[in-house]
């Protein structure tokens, strides 16, 4: 059935009766695929059902569906005609594993950030409004997205604006029993139907000309639906709420969602989802199949053996553990991303220092601050995309206060298969123009565990910078020694060319130098820079060259242009690394020789800048 739907068109002619087949076969599809490539799987199973039913109620692409996150829009994909693509999921030249408006019509939104569905959808059914165009507008936001303020400062202007919007709220933390679940399935399209609307509205006019009876029968009703549904807060949005319903029964969904089209105002589904739907591993274990590598779907996914190389989320979690032993001041922050930044360890060891603030950056780092304030000392454990969530209270709430909070940036540089909207490209760039603010990069496993250490030494704020994956096998060793504050390290002496490596790009520079013959410095901090050293070497060679696997824009680069500048050196300076275009997804190793970051590539680009050096 499946290879007869080429758009949600062909899924619309369909009878009721042949869809729980059709959503069988996009998940046979989703498991299939995902299983070979890698991705998301359990949010994806988990709303085959839900995707169905929106195509086949809703007229899209002219009807806007807005995927939070868009972790879990793969069915999506397969029905908007792009399942004979879904092989290349995430690879280079391949689908994205989330909406890309240039991708397709029915991706009406780039997502890959949670909790910006409810303001782009507001947006979009505003529009519609002010166009004269009557289509509706849809925003399906997960129960974890919904701890994030912007969710709920876009439901509060929402609630006020007459336009056809309706938020659906995926929630996959509960499980309906059978018999709930029948109840909610006949509230749900009685509360949703014209008759209750139209009453609901009837009764409200004519009872406001007694005030004693109105407020009485407003206290039965909210009484009568607070028995069996959670929906007080969000009608005090100005939302008319529905559900929860099973977000997996295809009787339930269609039904409710045709009433909802001819209802008027903002509407708040509340549907109720299982992560892993139908593959009962997933559904045991939906953390581990949240995004797994290729896999046999037959047997599931094989215990890992233990790598060769420690992750730098690894090395960032052992020594959050023997910091916390050895420092009773030291609290681990993160935002929702306990496994994703190796804070699983110090969780189960340090449960009263450990705080999960849900998908809300900004809180998270405001947060740190009032700790800070109180003489404790705060790691942030975030992703370098994700703390520009927060840029505004990194500056204001910490930077400006001058406060002892660490940042772990993981996610450093290009990410590989998420793409874009994931890499940590700017942090060097964003961080270096904000006073009291340090920055440092290291190179390989043991530095990072030094330069950790060295950051949560400082009265300041420090971030430390590091990549996704391995490095290049160096022990990280047990300790907690530190280094001097922004001074580099001179690795190779060499002949006319420098090279000022930042990061793990110091091991590329190695290399190249041993074919030029150039002296390397291992610079280790973007901020404060090493000014004696760099002046050092611009007076003892020739040329000049800046590696760093961040935006050269504004980046280590310039400032250490901005060094030479000031001590009035003119000097030729090759400044390497990511370029002034968003970088797509692929094989993070293919992407970065792609950029000219490998050490063929660097070669490559000095020797065309300065040919008589080869």
């Amino acid at each position: 059935m499946l290879e007869s739907i080429h758009s949600p068109a062909d899924l619309r002619k369909l009878k009721r009766g042949d869809l729980p087949r059709l959503a069988s076969d996009v998940r046979q599809c989703v498991l299939d695929n995902v299983s070979q490539t890698g991705g998301h799987l359990s949010s994806n199973l988990g709303t085959v059902e839900l995707t169905v039913a929106l195509h086949y109620v809703f007229n899209t692409p002219e009807d806007r569906i807005v995927w939070d996150v868009g972790h879990q829009t793969y069915p999506h994909k397969i029905l908007t005609g792009r399942r004979e693509r879904m092989p290349t999921l995430r690879q280079l030249g391949g689908l994205s594993g989330f909406p890309r408006r240039d991708e397709s019509e029915y991706d009406t939104f780039g997502t890959a950030h949670s909790s910006t569905s409810i303001s782009a959808a507001l947006g979009m059914a505003v529009a519609a409004r002010q166009k004269g165009e009557s289509r509706h507008a849809i925003a399906v936001i997960g129960d974890g997205a919904m701890t994030a303020g912007m969710a709920f400062e876009a439901m509060n202007n929402a609630g006020i604006e007459d336009c056809k919007l309706l938020v659906i709220l995926n929630d996959n933390d509960m499980s309906i029993s059978p018999p709930v679940g029948a109840l909610n399935r006949y509230l749900a399209q009685l509360m949703s139907g014209r008759f209750y609307s139209t009453a609901k509205s009837m009764g409200k006019n004519v009872l406001k000309s007694a005030p004693p009876l109105f407020e009485l029968a407003k206290r039965f009703e909210q009484h009568a639906k607070g028995m069996v549904v959670p929906a007080t807060m969000f009608e005090q949005f100005g939302f008319n709420y529905i559900g929860p319903i099973d977000g997996h029964d295809l009787d339930s969904l269609i039904p409710t969602l045709e009433n909802i089209k001819h209802l008027q105002g903002p509407q708040f589904l509340h549907v109720i989802t299982k992560k892993g739907q139908g593959y009962r591993l997933a559904e045991e274990d939906p953390v581990n199949y949240h995004g797994p590598g290729k896999f046999d779907p037959k047997v599931g996914l094989v215990p890992a053996s233990k790598p060769a190389k420690p992750s730098f989320m690894h090395i960032f979690g052992q020594w959050l553990c023997d910091m916390a032993a050895a420092d009773k001041r030291l609290v681990g922050i993160t935002p929702a991303m306990r496994e994703g930044s190796g804070m699983v360890e110090f969780h189960k060891r340090f449960p009263d220092r450990y705080y999960d603030v849900g998908i809300a950056e900004q809180h998270a780092i405001t947060f740190a601050a009032g700790l800070a304030c109180e003489g404790l000392k705060p790691v942030v454990a975030i992703y370098s995309t994700f703390l520009q969530r927060g840029y505004d209270q990194l500056i204001h709430d910490v930077a400006l206060q001058n406060l002892p909070v660490v940042f772990a940036l993981d996610r450093a540089g290009l990410v590989g298969a998420d793409g874009a909207t994931h890499a940590g490209a700017y942090d060097i760039a964003y961080l270096r123009c904000i006073p009291n603010m340090s920055v440092a990069c290291p190179s390989d496993e043991r530095e990072c565990r030094l330069l950790l250490s060295t950051a949560y030494a400082q009265n300041h704020p420090v971030a430390v910078r590091y990549p996704r994956g391995a490095g290049v096998g160096i022990e990280p060793g047990q300790g907690l020694e530190t280094v001097a504050l922004g001074k580099a390290e001179i690795k190779r002496e060499g002949k006319r060319l420098c090279i000022l490596a930042f990061g793990t790009l110091l091991y590329p520079a190695l290399q190249v130098a041993e074919k030029l013959n150039a002296t390397v410095v291992n610079m280790r901090w973007a901020k404060p820079l090493d000014s004696e050293v760099i002046l050092k070497m611009a007076a003892t060679h020739e040329c000049m060259v800046t590696l760093e696997d961040a935006c050269v824009m504004a980046g280590a680069g310039s400032a250490v242009c901005e060094v030479m500048q000031s001590a009035n050196i003119l000097k030729s300076v090759l400044n390497l690394g990511l370029p002034d275009e968003f970088v797509e997804h692929g094989d993070p190793a293919k992407l970065m020789a792609l950029q000219g970051l490998d050490a063929a590539g660097i070669e490559k680009s000095i020797q065309a800048r300065w040919p008589d050096l080869g």
